[in-house]
């Protein structure tokens, strides 16, 4: 054994000298944690649709032989939640901090580091998907850092349906130690535990992928060995350090539980008719090609098994005359040498259109899908400024599943914020931010760009700007994505280029001009003098 390993087999023994190797086969058979076992088998079961690992059928074949055939999957769930996905967060949202210019800028620059647009893009699918998700923000190396986990890696601790306030957090990682495959699972437990807020660290190592293992010390993973085993937080967090996120359907698997339904639970017998009836539709066309039977004669097969091919023709009468590679010819053992038969097969691809098409439609009214989102209706398939004009379920779904977003995005800012505002986390023991976080102002704008018709609004815009009753500083924010200052400034040059100037068209030119009107309005005034005396 190598030197490593020597010592990491040491630090095993140790722990189990401490009393550290409580052993677990899995993560729920830890007594603080709330999951049932049933949950944890829903939501492997959802990520395995998702993943596309379906289990091949058992059909029998022609010789009454029991085969395996995969399944022709559409993957519908990983469709459906990237649709989604995309339809709720894209890159024009905006996460503003309305009355704090500091704590602004710390939020920019974690988001920024972190990628989060990017990223929430593609675990929001997961999310969807699986039904739930986490986003916690850890310091590292003076940073905060984002991570994110999924349904699979959360375990609430707690029989809650309407919120989860202490969590597990399961991250799972191999190495390969001695020419064996060796499983860590790192648990990271946060609680409420007297009115303080405590992080737990544990990490198990097993051999077996199937079993959590035995609990070791956190120096046997190098990437967590800076891990401290345990913080508390005590009057400084008044918040969780963790977003949690879940679908905004009902868990009517389990009422109790406080994880989301995924997309699959009310529709699996829907997704397994449709993934069976494309996988028939496939074998269809798989066999229906042209298959022509012949007598053995013809393709120079008579007494001839096991005879190398170069040696065949010097005792076949018929020596080779098609493609090797054609197929459409099959020997019909004992037929005359004068019999062809045409037993190609008609491909029913109506038939099994018209089928698909039916369950897609079944899979779009389960999930919350307008009708033309993932079938072709008479109207065909509806574009996202129609999902918003027709009110349809597809945006009336989108807007029940931003309001759960939503929440997990303040949540996250708030998580992001607290962290931000502790010294002792950071080398310096400067903290990057100080204020309350109850007190910060957080908005949210998703950016219903995706469902407006820029053209149409600007037009509808103008109309209300002519009729005075929209300012046109808004009017340029609104339709050309100004700050306010950059649109106040468009209005004053506008309205400097625009203001009347005089006009000199009709004044007289020449300085006798000007003369002449001067000494006829004196000789107006001397005239009215002149008036006044005389009347005097």
């Amino acid at each position: 054994m190598n030197p490593l390993g020597i010592i990491k087999n040491a630090i095993i023994k140790g722990g189990e000298l401490l009393g550290m190797n409580t052993g677990l086969d899995s993560i729920i058979d830890d007594p603080r944690i709330a999951l049932p076992a049933d949950e944890v088998s829903r939501i492997r079961l959802a990520k395995r649709y998702y993943q596309n690992d379906l289990t091949p059928y058992k059909l029998i074949n022609s010789y009454g032989e029991r085969i395996d055939v995969p399944v022709q999957s559409l993957n519908i769930t990983a469709e459906a939640s990237r649709d989604l996905a995309s339809l709720m967060f894209n890159e024009g949202c905006s996460i503003k901090i309305n009355n704090d210019v500091n704590a602004q800028l710390v939020l920019d620059n974690v988001l920024k580091q972190n990628n989060f647009i990017e990223n929430c893009q593609r675990q929001l699918q997961r999310w969807l998907a699986l039904g739930s998700g986490v986003i916690r923000p850890v310091v590292s190396n003076n940073q905060i850092k984002l991570s994110w986990a999924s349904a699979d890696q959360i375990f609430p601790l707690e029989v809650n349906s309407n919120d989860v306030n202490d969590i597990c957090i399961a991250f799972r990682s191999s190495k390969t130690e001695g020419g064996q495959t060796i499983y860590y699972t790192l648990l990271e437990f946060h609680q409420w535990i007297n009115g303080g807020y405590q992080i737990n660290n544990e990490l198990y190592r097993s051999t077996d992928p199937a079993t959590t293992g035995a609990q070791v010390p956190l120096a046997m993973v190098d990437e967590y060995a800076n891990l401290t085993p345990k913080i508390t937080f005590q009057g400084n967090i008044h918040d969780q350090l963790f977003a949690f996120y879940r679908n905004p359907s009902d868990n009517n698997v389990n009422l109790s539980s406080p994880m989301g339904l995924a997309l699959i639970d009310n529709c699996q017998s829907t997704v397994d008719a449709l993934n069976r009836a494309n996988t028939e539709l496939f074998w269809e066309m798989k066999q229906g090609q042209r298959r022509i039977i012949v007598p053995e004669s013809f393709l120079g097969k008579e007494n001839l098994k096991g005879m190398p091919a170069n040696a065949q023709n010097k005792f076949n009468p018929h020596p080779r005359m098609y493609d090797p590679d054609t197929m459409v010819y099959q020997v019909g053992y004992g037929l005359e040498d004068d019999t062809i038969k045409d037993v190609t097969s008609d491909i029913r691809v109506d038939e099994f259109d018209s089928l698909i098409q039916h369950y897609l439609s079944q899979f779009e009214n389960q999930v919350g899908f307008s009708q033309g989102t993932f079938t072709a209706t008479p109207s065909g398939i509806q574009t996202a400024t129609e999902v918003v004009t027709n009110n349809s379920k597809t945006y009336q779904t989108r807007s029940s599943y931003l309001t759960q977003l939503e929440k997990t995005i303040k949540q996250l800012v708030k998580a992001i914020m607290s962290l931000a505002s502790v010294p002792e986390l950071f080398d310096n023991g400067q903290s990057l931010w100080s204020g309350n976080v109850d007190d910060l102002d957080i908005s949210i704008d998703f950016n219903d760009g995706v469902f407006i018709n820029k053209e149409q609004q600007r037009t509808d815009d103008l109309q209300v700007v002519t009729a005075g009753i929209m300012p046109k500083v808004q009017f340029l924010m609104r339709n050309y994505d100004l700050d306010e200052n950059t649109a106040e400034q468009w209005v004053e040059q506008a309205d400097e280029e625009n203001a009347p100037t005089p006009s000199f068209d009709n004044m007289p030119l020449g300085s006798s001009d000007f003369e002449t009107g001067d000494n006829d309005d004196q000789e107006e005034t001397n005239t009215n003098t002149s008036n006044d005396d005389q009347s005097s």
